[in-house]
């Protein structure tokens, strides 16, 4: 074989091998080391008399003995590893999300985060709160959403921010105040015995609020919280001992009128439900025609059906006129 043929060859291979690169995760020196393999195997075979398959096969070989090496990566612990709780206070879940520095032997307020400046309250990404419900910081009020957490610590106190935008890295670039939803103080509390990693906690639980509280080193911050729990808890109830609503009574006999279940027990919900909501509500006096003709009432059935095509054309909903024009026309034949 002349030097032509092998560098065409060789060319062919190290093509192959880059056509090969993007569906394995390789270092510099697997892609070398196997490159010198794939051109050992091009001089030791008869190329001349190899067909573009055997080709394919020996390149496939060569690239499969460091799939495993290249494959295999080392993991390392973080030094900051990532925390989510979600803790339910009463009615109200609170979710946060945040990265744990520790102190490994450094001082931390003063030195390591600054006083007086912004600080992500973590490390890596933001750390984040989510309510489900509002939360009362005594007169502020906390909406219902998701938070970046910063802070401002200070020697003697601290401020905690709650941001809107919630997805930046860090602290913003730029700070933006409007996106300030509530700002908290706090006094600092000193600990005797250090903290050694950075700790958020939801304690002092009861069913109306809690306390958010930040520790690291010899520092510690609360923020009591308050709930509506029991005027969350009180409304629940006088729904619940109200009865069912005309909602509740609609989407029942429409369930019966559908499945051709006990259509006389359908029509007494339904005709509750037109009493509550009124005759305006034509999706439901449609509902009341469909069952009273269901019961081979077809008199009252005609007459709920007008109402139904009134109202609906009131609205400019024609799907319904025309549904109730075509009933009854059917059930005039009926009656």
């Amino acid at each position: 074989m002349g030097y032509t043929s092998k560098f065409n060859y060789l060319g062919l291979g190290y093509e192959c091998i880059l056509f090969f690169l993007p569906y394995y995760n390789v270092n510099i020196y697997a892609i070398g080391l196997t490159f010198v393999k794939t051109i050992t195997l091009f001089q030791l075979l008869n190329l001349k008399k190899m067909k573009f398959n055997t080709l394919l096969f020996t390149l496939t070989f060569c690239l499969s003995s460091f799939t495993f090496q290249a494959d295999a990566q080392v993991q390392t612990p973080q030094l900051s590893p990532e925390c989510d709780f979600k803790q339910t206070v009463g009615l109200t879940d609170v979710s946060i999300s945040y990265s744990r520095p520790s102190m490994r032997g450094r001082v931390i307020f003063g030195n390591v985060v600054p006083y007086n400046e912004v600080w992500r309250l973590g490390a890596n990404k933001n750390t984040t709160i989510e309510v489900s419900q509002e939360i009362y910081f005594n007169s502020d009020t906390l909406s219902k959403g998701t938070y970046a957490l910063f802070t401002i610590p200070g020697k003697e106190s601290w401020e905690l921010v709650f941001y809107t935008e919630s997805t930046n890295w860090g602290t913003p670039d730029k700070w933006d105040e409007s996106k300030v939803a509530l700002r908290l103080k706090s006094k600092v509390k000193p600990l005797k015995t250090a903290v050694q990693t950075l700790t958020i906690e939801i304690e002092d639980l009861n069913t109306a609020g809690a306390n958010f509280s930040i520790s690291w080193g010899r520092v510690k911050l609360s923020f009591p919280f308050q709930l509506m729990t029991k005027k969350q808890v009180v409304k629940s109830i006088d729904e619940l001992m109200s009865g069912p609503t005309s909602s509740d009574y609609y989407r029942a006999a429409k369930y019966y009128l559908n499945e051709d279940i006990d259509h006389e027990k359908a029509l007494v919900w339904i005709n509750k439900a037109v009493d509550m909501r009124g005759v305006s509500a034509y999706w439901m006096t449609r509902v009341q025609a469909e069952l009273f003709a269901a019961n081979g009432r077809y008199k009252e059935a005609i007459t709920s059906a007008q109402l139904s095509m009134k109202s609906a054309s009131k609205e400019g909903d024609s799907n319904y006129v025309r549904l109730n024009e075509e009933s009854i026309a059917k059930w005039i034949k009926m009656k």
